[in-house]
């Protein structure tokens, strides 16, 4: 496949959210230095907000893996279609109790009991909620009884809660202002400026296993920024199928055209990528998706 022809160890532009592959640019720097001193220092409860598809999960994954040489137990909850009980029992069992009883007073003491422990043990505990903008009002209120936990002077849980921009627009909302309230720190994600959209295609082609070689031509990597309004994801999409082009047609070097060509083929020439959270654009996006997991099939299965 692919990779062999361009020298690759493995998939640069792969989906899933490695955090190896996490680039540190300023505001990622920033939302990570706010994450880690917000559980560091006991502050409760932290809302990271950004942008479908800019690395609000890979990011999350870079601080569970900061978390766990530091005495610290997490719970990584990412199903937000969980209902109240669902997100409660998840929540217990991540953390890795047992209960003989399911009598919600009974657990809630165990609950607390077993984070005061950890805390004179000069441990913390961490839960955190990816997707939250879509958990209902009644999980969010649940997550609000949580804060309740505490000694006179600290926090005995720390709770992030990561979600698309929708999520501060709920918060907003009259009946969740007792949550809104709790909130001690916002770390935001941002798309990437075009330089950083290049440092970001670079490293990721050096981590995959190239030795310095240029594989996107300057005006390639810069259609890529355009295209993608520096949303990672899509910065994925466009730079996948562009290699897989590349080894159909044996260029070594990807040239501004096959970028062109991907946007054009999937409307990112016509339609802001991900500036918003429109659902023909998400669905559009996961057909581009599933076309390219498809193209690379085909690519194994010949080689």
């Amino acid at each position: 496949m692919y990779k062999k022809f361009f020298g690759l160890k493995e998939d640069p532009f792969n989906v899933n959210p490695d955090p190896r592959y996490l680039v540190m640019t300023p505001h990622i720097q920033e939302a990570l230095a706010g994450l880690t001193y917000g559980i560091q220092s006991r502050r409760g409860f932290i809302l990271l907000t950004g942008e479908v598809g800019t690395g609000k999960t890979t990011l999350l994954n870079r601080l569970l893996g900061w978390l766990r040489p530091q005495r610290v137990a997490s719970s990584f909850v990412f199903n937000p279609r969980l209902d109240s009980s669902e997100f409660f029992d998840y929540m217990l069992a991540d953390f890795g109790l047992n209960f003989d009883s399911r009598q919600k007073s009974q657990m809630l003491l165990r609950l607390n009991n077993w984070l005061l422990s950890r805390y004179l043990a000069g441990g913390t505990a961490v839960l955190i909620v990816d997707e939250a903008q879509n958990l209902s009002a009644e999980v969010l209120e649940e997550i609000r009884l949580l804060t309740n936990l505490e000694t006179s002077t600290n926090k005995l849980l720390q709770i992030v809660l990561s979600g698309q921009p929708e999520l501060e627009s709920r918060l907003s909302q009259p009946e969740l202002r007792q949550l809104r309230q709790r909130i001690t720190l916002r770390c935001k994600t941002q798309p990437l400026t075009r330089e950083e959209t290049q440092q970001y295609v670079v490293n990721r082609l050096r981590i995959a296993g190239t030795n310095g070689q240029s594989v996107f031509t300057p005006e390639a990597i810069e259609a890529v920024h355009t295209y993608s309004e520096g949303i990672p994801r899509v910065i994925n999409l466009l730079c996948a199928h562009a290699l897989i082009n590349g080894y159909a047609e044996q260029r070594r070097r990807i040239p501004v055209e096959t970028i062109r060509e991907i946007a054009h083929e999937y409307k990112l020439d016509v339609v802001a990528p991900l500036s918003s959270a429109d659902a023909d654009d998400n669905v559009r996006l996961m057909e581009a998706f599933e076309t390219l997991a498809t193209l690379m099939d085909k690519l194994r299965r010949r080689h």
